[in-house]
């Protein structure tokens, strides 16, 4: 392999190109401070996103000056736990005052797709999974609007539907899930209004932040956007919204490309590929004990670099995993202190960035410009030739990761490993056959209710044993628009035994969870800086996609393919490949 790095962009663009260390944002309450410190460090709270989610009663810099004289009164200016609650109660309100009620006026009790369900059990099912948009929905207040400064929400003009539970706002990747969820809904203009909230976020920051709150505002999630626009597009036809919008995502790309990335030399040619890497180096504000207690012990630099990692994480949708783990000797391996993302080339965002320079490709060619249709085209088979000489591994028949610190491939399962499969970024049929085979001998197909997102264990919950819906969907996406009678059959087995697991929990407890547990009847995922949260947008989203692609052959019945069953499957899908 005859490559080499140039170089790295890790500037913001709408920065000088001196800033490279940002500061997490400008408030002095919820971003940095020793009202952020002191109240986060005292653990008043469960959860230590509560705090920085509560509305202020005045002025930020009045409650600074007050926090100030307070603490001037107490030993090494450290308020006790006591009375940081007065001063909370004094200053501060409940998260939630920023939003007020509001049903999505769009939906209504019977869209079509309810009638594809054949399942009488599933088909009431998806009735309820469609009723639940209507307690997801969130208005933001005028106030915030009209006085920013007492929130750290950040405004957007269009109403959303949020992901439920501790996600009280708006998030980046969870909605390209609930838009399309949304669209098989018949809920065109509530999509539209995410869509166009996300337009407004990338006209104000020059990309689309983590989620809807200042403490996110140096960081992103994977780049979803313009397929979300592409959902839109296929369901509307709307090129006037098309064209409104396309300014927008390639504003996006341009962020992604000059602050994302890292030049690859290879055969003498010059190309990109993309990574996370946020330039933070504090504390998390809405994790902020948890970030604090995991550098403890380490030298001000290393904790520094740590802070910048688990940041990077954060921006990778993935926090926290065991993928992005390089310990000492340079191995995939370690604990959360060995976290180091931005020196990993992910798999999954590179397909991503794929299939988005495929669309604006598309974009541009449906609105006549052929001119930049062929620039993104050329982009892309760029970024296909790179991925195939760098994140390919031809003995395996599959895309992997790859580590900057010892310039290898990280070779452990994750679902990530089949992204580029989800994306058709390859230029080898043969290639999507090979990864096939991959899967269905990785160990990943081993558990009864869905796909792992690692085989180890770490504690951690994009790990074993949970199953995230995003990635459910993407692998079975994948594999379901391959020309294989076999992988279609394969997806659908997915599929069946993905819904049957959110189906069982739904009955056991009456709520959707953000994540499953692999193992078990029917149970939420665990693990994480937090407990498994009900709602849920994306797990409905996908839920939703499924019951409409298969819904004439689901069965709520027990006719699931179980784990002990698909040795033979696997021998009948690698029998017709090769």
């Amino acid at each position: 392999m005859h490559w080499r790095i140039l170089a790295i962009f890790s500037f913001i663009g709408f920065f000088s190109s001196g800033d490279m260390l940002l500061a997490p944002c400008d408030s002095q309450i919820y971003c940095t401070g020793e009202v952020l410190r002191q109240v986060q460090m005292a653990k008043l709270f469960d959860d230590d996103k509560y705090f920085v989610d509560m509305k202020l009663t005045t002025a930020p810099e009045v409650v600074v000056e007050a926090f100030a004289n307070l603490s001037s009164g107490f030993p090494n200016k450290t308020v006790p736990s006591s009375e940081l609650r007065k001063f909370l109660q004094t200053y501060f309100e409940e998260p939630g005052k920023e939003f007020e009620q509001w049903t999505p006026p769009d939906w209504h009790s019977k869209p079509k797709f309810l009638s594809r369900v054949s399942d009488s059990k599933y088909r009431s099912w998806a009735e309820e999974l469609h009723s639940l948009w209507k307690s997801l929905g969130r208005k933001i207040r005028d106030d915030v609007r009209d006085h920013p400064e007492l929130y750290s929400q950040i405004y957007t003009p269009h109403p959303v539907v949020v992901p439920g539970g501790r996600f009280r706002e708006l998030y980046y990747w969870d909605s390209y899930w609930v838009i399309n969820g949304l669209l098989l809904s018949e809920m065109t203009e509530t999509a539209r209004g995410m869509i166009l909230n996300f337009v407004y976020l990338v006209e104000r920051y020059g990309f689309v932040p983590n989620g809807g709150r200042v403490y996110y505002e140096r960081r992103s999630q994977p780049p979803f956007l313009p397929l979300m626009v592409e959902s839109f597009y296929e369901v509307t036809g709307d090129k006037d919204f098309l064209r409104q919008v396309l300014p927008a995502l390639e504003t996006e790309y341009s962020f992604w490309m000059q602050n994302r990335s890292l030049a690859v030399s290879m055969s003498g040619l010059t190309h990109i590929l993309n990574r996370y890497n946020v330039p933070v180096d504090r504390p998390r504000p809405e994790s902020y004990s948890d970030d604090v207690e995991l550098a403890e012990g380490l030298s001000a630099e290393a904790q520094k670099k740590l802070w910048i990692e688990l940041t990077s994480g954060a921006e990778s949708g993935w926090d926290f995993s065991s993928r992005w783990y390089i310990d000492s000797t340079g191995r995939n391996n370690g604990t959360l202190r060995d976290t180091q993302t931005s020196s990993i080339l992910p798999a999954d965002l590179n397909a991503i960035m794929c299939r988005n320079e495929r669309l604006l490709a598309s974009f541009h060619r449906i609105l006549g410009n052929e001119e930049k249709a062929a620039e993104y085209e050329k982009a892309l088979s760029a970024r296909i030739k790179v991925v195939e000489s760098l994140l390919w591994d031809a003995e395996r028949g599959a895309w992997f990761d790859f580590s900057l610190v010892n310039e290898t491939r990280h070779t452990s399962f994750y679902p990530s490993n089949l992204a580029p499969l989800w994306a058709q970024c390859y230029s080898n049929p043969e290639m999507a056959n090979q990864a096939v085979q991959y899967l269905t001998g990785s160990g990943g197909l081993d558990y009864p209710n869905g796909v792992p997102t690692s085989l180890r264990e770490s504690g951690q919950q994009w790990d074993m044993p949970n199953a995230w819906p995003p990635l459910q969907h993407m692998i079975i996406e994948g594999l379901s628009g391959l020309n294989s009678a076999h992988a279609k059959e394969l997806a659908f087995s997915l599929a069946q035994r993905w819904i049957q697991t959110n189906w069982r929990a739904y009955i056991k407890y009456e709520a959707m969870f953000e994540k499953y547990d692999v193992n078990g009847d029917g149970k939420p995922g665990g693990g994480g800086e937090y407990e498994d949260q009900l709602g849920f947008g994306w797990t409905n989203g996908a839920a939703l996609q499924l019951l409409n692609q298969y819904g004439d052959r689901l069965s709520s019945g027990g006719s699931v393919l179980s784990a002990s069953v698909l040795p033979g499957l696997v021998y009948s899908i690698l029998k017709s490949l090769f």
